[in-house]
């Protein structure tokens, strides 16, 4: 059974989004303090985290932070507020995906178990080939990028994005097209989502992240990447 880690204050929410993920046969448990999330990740295996922003001690960005440089799961964040600049920040900081309060129940189990299964595909890919270019190597088979020899991080779905365009090169993708074959679920995501991906990954892989040379906007259509 796949367990996650529900990271929120306010009680009455919580209890939903637990009960809901239950239906549905997903176990979770509750935290409602931010300061306690990383010493129970290390303690108990969780397949995700959904994390509110808004939290007593730690700060659901600051959480998600080091939740990303430690860990390797997929991490939900919730916000009260639906302003682009919080959902650019939480994605930047490595947020899988984000959802708005108030929420539609079945819309979260659906958001979660898109995730949950889309991380477990990955996990068992086993793959074995590379890409190879300029100065970056992407291992397929675990999931690791070099750049220059060193390891570059990359949280779940920078580096699913960029599998995606790094091995159906040089076609344009709308945002709309990959939002759904990176996000798989069409009907609730926000193409700007894929723009905050795309701008991350340059930052890390092209050699002038304002000039791409092979992560390429193609103006009006979406992105190419080019070999």
């Amino acid at each position: 059974m796949k367990k996650v880690l529900i990271v929120e204050d306010e009680r009455d929410i919580a209890l939903l989004e637990k009960d809901y993920l239950e239906i549905y046969g997903i176990a979770s448990d509750i935290l409602d303090n931010g300061n306690v999330v990383l010493s129970a990740l290390n303690r108990e295996h969780y397949d995700l985290v959904v994390l509110d922003v808004m939290l007593p001690g730690k700060s659901g960005y600051e959480l998600c932070r080091l939740i990303r440089e430690q860990f390797d799961l997929p991490i939900l964040m919730v916000t009260a507020r639906n302003e682009p600049m919080d959902i650019i920040r939480g994605l930047g900081l490595g947020a899988d995906d984000y959802i708005s309060k108030p929420f539609d129940p079945a819309e979260f189990v659906a958001r979660v178990n898109a995730h949950l299964n889309r991380y477990e595909r990955l996990k068992e890919n086993k793959r074995c080939e590379a890409v190879v270019f300029d100065n970056v190597e992407i291992h397929l088979n675990n999931r690791k990028v070099f750049v220059d020899g060193r390891e570059v991080k990359m949280p779940n779905k920078e580096y699913e994005l960029l599998q995606f365009l790094c091995t159906h090169p040089n076609v344009v993708y709308s945002k709309e097209t990959l939002l759904d074959h990176v996000w798989g679920y069409e009907a609730f995501g926000d193409v700007a989502t894929v723009t905050v991906h795309v701008n991350r990954i340059r930052e890390k892989i092209e050699q002038d992240s304002a000039h791409p040379k092979r992560l390429e906007t193609v103006w009006g259509v979406g992105y190419r990447f080019n070999l």
